[in-house]
């Protein structure tokens, strides 16, 4: 499914609109930097609360195209920086993590 019909389709916010034509076929959530290092996959949509800038920085290591930002939470204004400079669709959700990856997960699953 398109980046674009899932921001859509979860009224997601969104704050720097690249990638959006990206495919995303999965997720994966985490707060913790370690984990979304060593266990998410290129092409999966990240969902966090973290707003600093090494969520850019991982993000662009690990090929993910988006990242969504839970409970309101705004980025740092270097975290959004680097993800422009890296191509990385930062989007915000005013819902819990929670609810997010439940909606998502439904979403995704709906379409297999």
């Amino acid at each position: 499914m398109k980046l674009s019909e899932i921001v859509e389709k979860l009224n997601l916010h969104i704050i720097n609109s690249a990638n959006m034509e990206a495919e995303i076929n999965d997720a994966y959530a985490s707060d913790l930097l370690s984990d979304v290092m060593g266990k998410a996959k290129s092409g999966q949509i990240w969902i966090t609360l973290q707003t600093h800038k090494n969520v850019a920085a991982i993000a662009s290591l690990k090929d993910l195209p988006a990242v969504v930002i839970t409970g309101n939470g705004k980025p740092d204004d270097d975290m959004l920086a680097h993800a422009v400079s890296e191509g990385i669709c930062v989007l915000g959700a005013s819902e819990l993590c929670y609810q997010v990856c439940g909606k998502l997960y439904n979403l995704l699953n709906s379409e297999a």
